[in-house]
C-alpha cells in the first residue's frame, strides 16, 4: 500500500459528533465500606482525555490533519475542560454551540488495580432544539467548501436528529463531498445519502434483525443493510476478523486482520472512522482507504486504553518486513507514556535487556519466566554497536532489526526498543519498571539498575 504520510498535512476535516469527557480516577481498594457492602477506592491518580467524537478528532490531529469541529455541549466546568482539550490540539472550536440547558457529557470510569469498579454517566439523550439544529447547518453551510470529508460520529446523545442528518447530508453531496457515519442505535436509514456507514458487527447484527453467527449469516446481515439503506458503501467491522465492503454490484470485500495481541477495544471504532475519513481525504480509493483503516484499528487494540496512534506506527505497520510485528516495535519516548499509563492503571512493568545475537533456549526461558512476573514485559535489545563492543568485532551475526523482529514474535514479548551503548541505565530510570530481570549468569552485584 502506497501512502504520503506528507498528504496527511493538507487534508482538512470536518468531525461533526457527539463529543464528551472520558474521565478515568484510579485508586486502590483496602476495605470495605462500614456503611454498606461496597469497596471503599482511596483515589491515587485521575485524568481527563476526548471521548466520543472527541476522540476521532484526537486521532486525526495526532496524524497531522487539520480539524474542525461541531456539537452542542453544555456550560461550565466540564465545558470549559472539553474546549480547553480541543484548543490544546489546535482544533477549530468555532462550530461547538454551548447550551445551558444541556449537560456536557462526561463520562467517570472508576479504576482499581486491574479491575474496572464503576462507570459513572453525565449526560442527555434529548434530542438538540431546532434552533441550534439549524445554527450547525449553517455553519456546515459556510464552511463545507473549506473541508475535504465530513465525518458524523454519533453515539446516541440527542445530537444526529433526522432532519439534522437529512440536511448536513444533503450539503455534503450538493458540494460533492465525502460523508461518512459512524451509525448508532437500530434505524440506520436515517443516514440515507450518506457515503458510507461502519457499523461493528453487533450493530450491524442488531440493526439488520439478523444474528451474526458464522459466515453466511454476516454477508447476509451486510448485503441486507446495503439494499435497505440508500448508502453508496457498507463498511462492516468485525474485530479479529477484519472488515468487509459491501458495495453496489460487487461481491463482498474482505480485508483480514492482522494477528495481534489485543489490550483494549476502548476507541478502536472511532480510529477507524478517522482514518479511514484521513484516506479519503488524500484521494485513496474507498478499499486502499479502509485498507488503511483496517491496520490503524489494529495498532490502538494494542494499546491500553483509548488511545491514537502515530505517523510512525501507520508507516512501520505498513512495512512488509515488519507487518503485524511492527506495533510491539516502540521508541523510548513511546514507552515512557506507555509505562506510565500502565503504572496509573494498577499493571506491573517487567523489563528485561540483552543482546539476544543468535536466539537460544535460555533466552526463551528468561523471556517466558519474565512475563510471568508480571502483567506486561518489555525488552530492551542491544543496537549492534552495542553488541560489538560486548562480545567483539565480529558481531553481531544478527542484525538489529532482525533481532528485533524476532523477539517482537515472542507471545510472551509485549514491547521492544533498542538502545545504544552506555545508554542501558538511562533507559531503566526513563521506565522505572516494578520488576528488572536478568539471566542466571549475573549476580546482584553485576545486574545494572538494581
Amino acid at each position: 500500500m502506497n501512502i504520503d504520510f506528507s498528504s496527511f498535512d493538507m487534508c482538512r476535516i470536518l468531525v461533526i459528533g457527539d463529543v464528551m469527557i472520558d474521565e478515568y480516577l484510579w485508586g486502590e481498594v483496602e476495605r470495605i465500606s462500614p456503611e454498606a457492602p461496597v469497596q471503599v477506592v482511596s483515589l491515587v491518580r485521575d485524568s481527563s482525555t476526548l471521548g466520543g467524537a472527541g476522540n476521532v478528532v484526537n486521532n486525526l490531529v495526532a496524524l497531522g490533519a487539520k480539524i474542525s469541529v461541531a456539537s452542542v455541549i453544555g456550560t461550565g466546568d466540564n465545558a470549559s475542560l472539553l474546549l480547553t482539550l480541543f484548543n490544546d490540539l489546535g482544533v477549530d472550536t468555532t462550530g461547538l454551540i454551548q447550551d445551558a440547558n444541556r449537560p456536557t457529557t462526561k463520562k467517570t470510569r472508576i479504576l482499581a488495580g486491574h479491575q474496572h469498579v464503576l462507570r459513572i454517566d453525565r449526560e442527555t439523550k434529548q434530542e438538540i432544539s431546532q434552533a441550534h439544529a439549524a445554527r450547525l447547518v449553517q455553519f456546515v453551510q459556510e464552511r463545507m467548501h473549506s473541508f475535504n470529508v465530513i465525518l458524523l460520529s454519533d453515539y446516541g446523545k440527542g445530537l444526529f436528529s433526522e432532519i439534522l442528518l437529512r440536511q448536513v447530508i444533503d450539503v455534503a453531496r450538493k458540494n460533492n463531498k465525502s460523508i461518512v457515519v459512524d451509525p448508532k442505535g437500530l434505524n440506520f436509514k436515517k443516514y440515507a445519502g450518506a457515503t458510507a456507514i461502519t457499523p461493528n458487527k453487533k450493530e450491524a447484527s442488531l440493526a439488520a434483525g439478523i444474528e451474526i453467527v458464522d459466515d453466511a449469516s454476516l454477508i447476509k446481515a451486510g448485503q441486507k443493510l446495503f439494499h435497505d439503506i440508500p448508502v453508496e458503501k457498507v463498511l462492516m467491522t468485525c474485530g479479529k476478523e477484519g472488515m468487509v465492503v459491501f458495495e453496489d454490484g460487487k461481491d463482498p470485500f474482505r480485508i483480514s486482520a492482522e494477528a495481534r495481541q489485543v489490550f483494549d477495544v476502548s476507541g478502536a471504532g472511532d480510529t477507524v472512522l478517522a482514518v479511514l475519513g484521513l484516506g479519503l481525504a488524500t484521494g485513496a480509493s474507498f478499499r486502499q482507504a479502509a485498507a488503511l483503516a483496517n491496520v490503524a484499528g489494529g495498532i490502538v487494540v494494542g494499546k491500553v486504553g483509548t488511545a491514537t496512534l502515530s505517523r510512525e506506527e501507520l508507516r512501520r505497520a505498513l512495512e512488509p518486513t515488519l507487518g503485524g510485528l511492527a506495533p510491539k516495535q516502540k521508541t523510548l519516548s513511546d514507552l515512557i507514556l506507555i509505562t506510565q499509563r500502565l503504572r496509573a492503571e494498577g499493571r506491573t512493568v517487567v523489563m528485561t535487556n540483552g543482546c539476544f545475537d543468535l536466539l537460544h533456549i535460555g533466552h526463551i526461558k528468561l523471556l517466558s519466566a519474565s512475563k510471568k512476573m508480571g502483567d506486561v514485559l518489555i525488552v530492551a535489545v542491544d543496537d549492534d554497536a552495542s553488541v560489538r563492543a560486548l562480545k567483539g568485532e565480529k558481531r553481531p551475526i544478527i542484525r538489529a532489526q532482525e533481532r528485533l523482529r524476532i523477539i517482537s514474535a515472542l507471545d510472551s514479548v509485549d514491547y521492544v526498543t533498542l538502545f545504544s551503548t552506555g545508554k542501558l541505565k538511562h533507559v531503566i530510570e526513563a521506565l522505572q519498571p516494578h520488576i528488572l530481570t536478568k539471566g542466571s549468569n549475573y549476580t546482584t552485584e553485576t545486574v545494572l539498575g538494581r
